[in-house]
């Protein structure tokens, strides 16, 4: 299984060269990641992948998620983030996105739903209430 947290590290100048584009969407999947909804998602997809082998479910997710958030309408826009793999690392094809989707039913959603979401659980009640105006 390719290992949560296998995004390249991302060098910031102001020199002008490197420059990429979707570098904003990064910083989501950062945020996944760092937050741990990306390991909370593994831990509850890790059904899906029993033989440990392939794209992490839970990465696979997230990348879905940011791809969506970044303007991506279909799964095959999965491929804005894969071509940009010095900022994005390993992403996982469209054929294993649409494996990951047709193997989630009721039993997985339950199971998203469960999982600890952890920022979410560690912010504030007052910052909730802000968000949700």
């Amino acid at each position: 299984m390719q290992g949560v947290g296998s995004r390249p590290k991302v060098h910031v100048s102001t020199d002008g060269s490197g420059v990429v584009g979707h570098a904003g969407a990064r910083l989501l999947a950062d945020l996944a990641d760092a937050t741990g909804l990306t390991t909370a998602y593994s831990t509850a997809l890790r059904p899906l992948r029993p033989r440990g082998t392939g794209h992490d479910p839970g990465r696979t997710f997230t990348d879905l998620a940011v791809m969506l958030a970044d303007g991506g309408e279909a799964i095959a826009d999965l491929a804005v983030l894969r071509d940009q793999g010095e900022v994005f690392g390993p992403v996982a094809s469209t054929p294993t996105a649409w494996r990951l989707l047709a193997d989630t039913d009721g039993a997985v959603l339950a199971s998203l739903r469960a999982a600890p979401h952890p920022f979410v659980v560690s912010c504030s009640p007052n910052l909730l209430r802000r968000g949700a105006r």
